[in-house]
């Protein structure tokens, strides 16, 4: 059984977008719907994204701060090893025998 249409098939998607669209902007701009100032989608989505904003610039500057800190862990453990007194390496050399008699 084919789907029911009401126009068309690209045609009633786009009818349905539009008529949404519609539905929010009067509901935003009727005076006796109208949300009270500081509650419309456009201010709390900007208040939302300042929020995330926040908890991004936060996460960025605790990683920040532990790279910093392992960085200079780093940094020192190579100090602490330049400075100490070079190792003296001596070269071992084995030599294996063939028993003759065996």
């Amino acid at each position: 059984m084919p789907r029911p249409v009401l126009l068309s098939r690209t045609l009633d998607p786009v009818l349905g977008i539009f008529t949404g669209f519609l539905a929010y902007y009067l509901h935003e701009t009727n005076p006796r719907t109208a949300p009270p100032p500081g509650h419309t989608l456009k201010d709390l989505v900007e208040w939302q994204w300042g929020v995330s904003a926040a908890k991004r610039d936060q996460r960025a500057a605790a990683t920040e701060a532990a790279d910093a800190a392992e960085f200079d862990a780093v940094r020192r453990e190579l100090e602490a090893a330049a400075a100490a007194p070079p190792v003296e390496v001596k070269k071992v050399v084995v030599v294996e025998t063939k028993d003759a008699g065996v």
